[in-house]
């Protein structure tokens, strides 16, 4: 007679109260993980406010079963802490086969010609923000890559410009903000008046809705529609295989995600990217000496090591939603989670030697792989904007190097500071600069910049 195998089986970890642990983690999350993880190993399970009972994962193996699984297996959207605030049409809150009927419509403008038709935008864009910067004089750059991440993102995703571009960029970066410090509190999610969290983010959603519903009409009724290359004219402009075109609504909804998904994210990025190279002036002196070349491929690299050693959202998770899920010798059972810790990856000397330092040559002509940097997700689920997201933070970042000697530092590193979805530099990225030659007509796109500003 054949022993009966338990359809359940979790991975070990700490039995505290739930409320106990999001505490725990939410004051001490980096150093609170790693600790788990020696002395559980590469599976543990975890019991979380807001997101239940979970499992969290940090070996290539592991992540790439989940990154894998069948979306009927595993699941995102209909419990996405991001789907209620984002919209019904959401990529965030689809899942199974409208969530890739949906993101089948999104990809073209993110590959090929048309990212490179984008590279103009986000160059007039940091330029436009950094003619400002005023010489040797110490600031925090997150919020000047905000606004060049918010701009460049309003031409090239809205098509936004003029009173529409400015309207926006009223309304949204307090819609993204709030939004980002509520996702993982749906209670105060709720409308419970003008004066409420919730309510503020209703009526900021309203706004929103109302400047798109006349921006949408204002583009279908453009002659010139099919010569635009904005993603909202894309859209418009798209059908599903059945031949049926996106609603207004679930164009709306998609326009914030990308933007949602596209603009503090890499503007933090960004900021992290000053913040390590001031602190490690041998590799700031050959980027510089590189982007004033023309050549990229230190620059690339360093990016890639940016988002390993500092990812800004710190891991991705899924949702069983079959009888259980088989993860390497677990059986994880309907309704709990799965986490995949880039965190903890990403400093796992077992994949990066010397994974603790800041070496941006060991990306220097390789890609990284696919299932230990993670900083965009994996699987279905991969940001979709990730390649958008790497031009345009190669741009930014070749635009400061070509116009400025960033100051080195002997400071202590910021730490992490936690803004509800990202996380950035406590201190914002502070910099130091030079300017060491004139913006002005550097290059056609300076001069694009300076025609229109």
């Amino acid at each position: 007679m054949s022993a009966v195998v338990p359809t359940a089986k979790l991975p070990p970890g700490p039995r505290i109260p739930r409320l106990v642990a999001g505490l725990i983690l939410l004051s001490n999350r980096g150093p609170t993980m790693e600790r788990l993880r020696r002395r559980y190993g590469d599976a543990f399970t975890i019991d979380l406010p807001v997101f239940g009972r979970g499992v969290v994962v940090s070996s290539p193996e592991l992540v790439k079963q989940m990154f894998t699984a069948s979306p009927d297996v595993l699941v995102f959207g209909e419990s996405s802490p991001l789907g209620d605030i984002l919209g019904p049409g959401s990529l965030f809150s689809l899942d199974g086969a409208k969530h890739l009927r949906e993101r089948r419509l999104l990809l073209p403008p993110f590959h090929g010609d048309r990212m490179k038709s984008y590279e103009a935008i986000i160059e007039q864009e940091a330029r436009r923000e950094m003619s400002g910067w005023r010489d040797g004089v110490e600031f925090a750059t997150l919020p000047a890559f905000m606004r060049i991440t918010l701009r460049a993102i309003l031409r090239t995703v809205f098509g936004a410009e003029g009173p529409h571009q400015q309207q926006l960029a009223e309304v949204l970066p307090g819609f993204v903000s709030l939004a980002s410090r509520l996702t993982l509190l749906p209670w105060a999610q709720r409308d419970l008046g003008s004066f409420s969290p919730g309510g503020r983010l209703a009526r900021q959603r309203r706004a929103y809705n109302r400047i798109v519903d006349a921006m949408i009409d204002e583009t279908l009724a453009d002659p010139d529609l099919e010569e635009r290359a904005d993603v909202m004219a894309l859209l418009l402009r798209a059908h599903y295989d059945d031949g049926a075109s996106m609603s207004r609504a679930a164009i709306a909804d998609e326009l914030l995600t990308l933007l949602a998904a596209g603009h503090e994210t890499t503007a933090t990025s960004l900021a992290w990217a000053v913040e390590r190279l001031r602190r490690h002036p041998q590799v700031l002196a050959r980027l510089q000496v590189e982007a004033r070349g023309g050549e990229g491929a230190l620059r690339t690299a360093t990016i890639y090591e940016v988002q390993r050693t500092r990812p800004v959202i710190t891991g991705t998770g899924r949702v069983v939603a079959a009888e259980e899920f088989a993860l390497g010798e677990w059986r994880i059972p309907k309704g709990h989670r799965v986490f995949a810790a880039a965190n903890l990856i990403h400093r796992d000397e077992r994949f990066f030697e010397r994974a603790r330092q800041f070496d941006p040559d060991r990306f220097v002509g390789r890609k990284p792989d696919t299932y230990t940097w993670i900083p965009f997700g994996g699987g279905t689920r991969r940001c979709i904007g990730a390649a958008f997201a790497q031009m345009e933070m190669d741009v930014v970042l070749r635009t400061l190097l070509r116009e400025f000697d960033l100051q080195s530092t002997s400071e202590p590193g910021e730490r992490w500071h936690n803004r509800g979805v990202a996380f950035a530099p406590a201190r914002g990225g502070r910099a130091v600069l030079r300017r060491v030659r004139s913006s002005v007509a550097s290059s056609p796109a300076g001069e694009a910049a300076l025609v229109g500003a």
